[in-house]
């Protein structure tokens, strides 16, 4: 059941510049896909058709590192039905690679592979069962070739190089061809600072590979247009960088790649990268036909990335009075055959490696390595969550060294305002960690073996094991845990990031009515609500239309890093205040002589009129109109951030910084190993809830995410041969109704002056600290000492 509770200390600024409007910012309003997604009504882009369409398909390596010596395709074209099949060479650009960031990804394998399920070849035909067919007549002849699995292979003396003749910004600093991205971060002297130290601490950690287990498969519908184009309609993340990287290789100007989001079935970051973008183009253009593809649950698997697997090496200080003295890491990210997000995932492990403590004294070293495993990339976290697990693993391994409680042994570290990070970057806004803290151990604990006191009326379904029915109470005891994490928001280390909106207001029927339009991805974050009730509020509008997203309008940037809100809500807000200040020149020009306070007071826009900060009416929205329309497209930046130094890793490379605590209660039968999540309290600043409905949802979705690769969730790649065993959701589990505990939610809204509303990114950070608040809670009640994660009942029973 979800609770909140909601804290707004006097005088805090929001930067509201319209009072209230029915609808607006501060409400929670309902969202309007809401109601179309539970009823089953919502169209999603696999529920796309098109008169006439093909079905396409992809042929995938069926080995994760191998010569391709032949490709014969004379079958599947021979089979009735089929349109087109397509290799490598049949490409028909230059460019022929692309990525977000180093263009290292084939469109199709071009003479090798390097990852299971790596796509060779295309099928288009007039039936999605002739495609598949087909595509399983095409013949390859594999020669295998000498696997790169983990760190000791991919940086040995004569390890096999993924990527021969790299040319990338990032090789120039990197000690091996197999290390993507290399990021240290070297602040005050920790030789010196280990001699201060009573107590020091090791420890060595394993994070699995969790996949992002978005319900929509990924689909699109690419159709030709009659200018030589394509028009594809699609679920993705980031429309412009797509189209930025599909237009390159099918040889077009970016202007004939025209993209209009469909329905996305949650993205989480494994929609960031292209997956059936560029095939379902080129399949369109070779036969001049409508191509649909759509992934089943298995493909699925392989067509998209995955958060990194990661080992982490930490050691921490801390005098007897329970003060940190000193840090030094190691983070080794498993970035999988193609470079997607890597770097920048690089650049938020390392950053965000001390976790929200005061340290003047670090020694941090963070690299993602090319191995043949699964390509990863960007998912809720990015970086930090894997570093979350590590520090507050460290955390609580202090605190039972010193023998002190290890929610005030945090709080007694813990940075606020004004902290300066390890990058030589002062926290300029509110960080109340220790507060965060304080409020999830102060909330009441559940009551224990609640089983027991329900009699015969006992569900079965609150013990470990739930329904299947392992356990009466016996071997069961409970564990208590806390964590607490910091994540940064928005696009970091000088990226031009920033976000456009077009505003239109007109009237309609007698009515005024406000249009927006951006190229915002609704992934189901909310955004498209957010946007209306910013649209109400500036505008004092009641109607107001969502265009749909496409790439006629300027970028949105990507719908991640816990950033629509800031940017995309923020250029909306920009551009609506422009609108309104262009209402009110036209109303002063018309009715200025009617009226002093045209010119004298300060006029806002309030159910439909122009009012003064008196509340007095001066006209109609719409007979100051009339005809006329308002239309603007406006750009909105945040402050500009810069890239960390090679060496010292220092500087400004954040945005702003976002704080997330959780408390775990946990019930373990430590004779089976199974795991009974009770409850997951949680507390988060949210700077500002514009609606505090979608905040707590967020919360405690990201919070169930975290819960996910705490206790279940992880693909499992074999070390011999580098294929994924369990791409499936028989065999990669994910929490359900009957996994997911009470989440009660406390919001705090401590402003950042410099966002808009003085709102704070809020989507990633609670699954930071769900995920050690879980295992922590697991230690507590078995005593043993657990430094992986998914933890799994044969790890918890000795049977290994």
């Amino acid at each position: 059941m979800a609770q909140n509770t909601r804290t707004v200390p006097a005088g805090t600024p929001t930067n509201v510049t319209q009072k209230h409007n029915k609808g607006g910012i501060g409400e929670s309003i309902l969202r309007p896909d809401g109601t179309l997604k539970v009823t089953g009504e919502f169209a999603y882009s696999s529920d796309m058709w098109h008169e006439d369409m093909l079905w396409g398909q992809t042929l995938r390596s069926t080995v994760a590192h191998a010569e391709i010596v032949s490709i014969d395709v004379s079958e599947a074209l021979a089979m009735p039905g089929v349109y087109s099949v397509l290799t490598y060479d049949d490409l028909p650009a230059e460019m022929k690679n692309y990525g977000l960031e180093i263009q290292d990804t084939p469109v199709l394998a071009n003479g090798r592979v390097r990852h299971h399920g790596e796509p060779v070849a295309l099928v288009a035909a007039d039936h999605p069962e002739t495609a598949r067919r087909a595509a399983a007549k095409i013949k390859i002849d594999y020669r295998e070739l000498p696997l790169v699995t983990d760190e000791a292979s991919a940086l040995a003396a004569d390890a096999p190089l993924i990527h021969e003749g790299r040319d990338d910004h990032h090789i120039g600093h990197v000690p091996h061809p197999n290390i993507v991205h290399r990021q240290p971060i070297i602040r005050g002297n920790v030789e010196e600072a280990r001699k201060r130290a009573d107590v020091i601490v090791e420890g060595e950690y394993t994070f699995g590979m969790q996949d992002q287990a978005f319900l929509g498969p990924e689909s699109g519908l690419a159709v030709p247009s009659e200018d030589g184009g394509v028009e594809l309609y699609v679920a993705t993340q980031w429309l412009h960088s797509d189209l930025q990287q599909i237009a390159p290789v099918l040889g077009l100007p970016p202007e004939k790649v025209r993209m209009t989001l469909s329905g996305v079935g949650g993205a989480f970051g494994g929609r960031e990268d292209i997956s059936m973008q560029i095939h379902a183009c080129l399949l369109a253009l070779a036969t001049n036909k409508p191509v649909k593809i759509v992934y089943n649950r298995f493909e699925s698997f392989f067509g998209h990335v995955h958060r990194h697997p990661a080992k982490l090496y930490y050691e921490h200080g801390a005098t007897k009075d329970g003060k940190l003295t000193h840090m030094k890491c190691k983070i080794v990210l498993d970035g999988g055959a193609y470079a997607s997000a890597s770097p920048a995932v690089v650049g938020n492990a390392s950053s965000l490696s001390v976790g929200p403590y005061v340290l003047e004294d670090v020694d941090i070293e963070a690299i993602a390595l090319y191995t043949n495993n699964p390509p990863c990339g960007a998912m809720r976290g990015f970086g930090a969550v894997q570093a979350c697990f590590a520090y507050e693993a460290q955390m609580d391994k202090l605190a039972a060294k010193l023998g002190m409680d290890p929610v005030e042994f945090r709080q007694l570290n813990a940075m606020e305002q004004g902290t300066i990070m390890p990058t030589g970057q002062v926290v300029d806004a509110p960080a109340p960690v220790a507060e965060l803290l304080r409020r999830v151990k102060a909330r009441p604990l559940p009551p224990e073996r609640q089983w027991e006191s329900a009699g015969e009326s006992a569900d079965v379904r609150a013990l470990p094991g739930g329904l299947s029915n392992t356990t009466h109470g016996e071997g069961v005891v409970r564990g208590v845990g806390y964590a607490v994490g910091i994540k940064n928001v928005g696009f970091s280390e000088g990226f031009d990031d920033y976000s456009t909106a077009r505003v239109r207001l007109e009237v309609i029927n007698g009515e005024p009515v406000a249009m927006v339009h951006t190229a915002m991805a609704e992934v189901g974050q909310g955004g498209i609500t957010v946007h209306t009730q910013i649209a109400r509020t500036e505008l004092g509008v009641t109607q107001v239309t969502i265009h749909p997203a496409d790439t006629q309008v300027g970028s949105a940037g990507s719908t991640s890093a816990s950033r629509q809100t800031y940017m995309t809500g923020g250029a909306v807000k920009n551009t609506c205040e422009a609108v309104r200040e262009a209402l009110l020149e036209i109303g002063r020009r018309k009715n200025g002589s009617y009226h002093p306070a045209w010119a004298t007071a300060e006029l806002l826009l309030e159910g439909g009129k122009v009012v003064t900060d008196g509340g007095e009416v001066l006209a109609d929205i719409a007979d100051i109109l009339e005809n006329e329309a308002i239309d603007l497209e406006l750009e909105f930046r945040h402050a500009p951030t810069e890239p960390f130094d090679l060496v010292t890793g220092q500087g400004n490379g954040h945005v702003q910084y976002t704080f997330a605590a959780h408390r775990a209660v946990v019930e373990v039968d430590t004779e089976l190993g199974l795991v009974k999540v009770v409850e997951l309290a949680t507390a988060q600043d949210v700077g500002k809830a514009l609606n505090m409905l979608s905040v707590v949802g967020q919360i405690q979705g990201g919070t169930t995410q975290g819960l996910g690769v705490a206790i279940m969730e992880e693909i499992i790649v074999d070390p011999k041969t580098a294929k994924v065993r369990n791409p499936s959701f028989t065999d990669y589990l994910i929490p359900t109704i009957l996994d997911t505990p009470t989440i009660p939610v406390d919001v705090l809204e401590l402003a950042d002056p410099k966002a808009p509303y003085g709102l704070r990114g809020m989507g990633e950070a609670p699954t930071l600290s769900s995920t050690p608040a879980v295992i922590a809670a697991i230690r507590q009640a078995t005593g043993l000492e657990i430094n992986k994660t998914p933890i799994r009942p044969e790890a918890l029973t000795g049977t290994l």
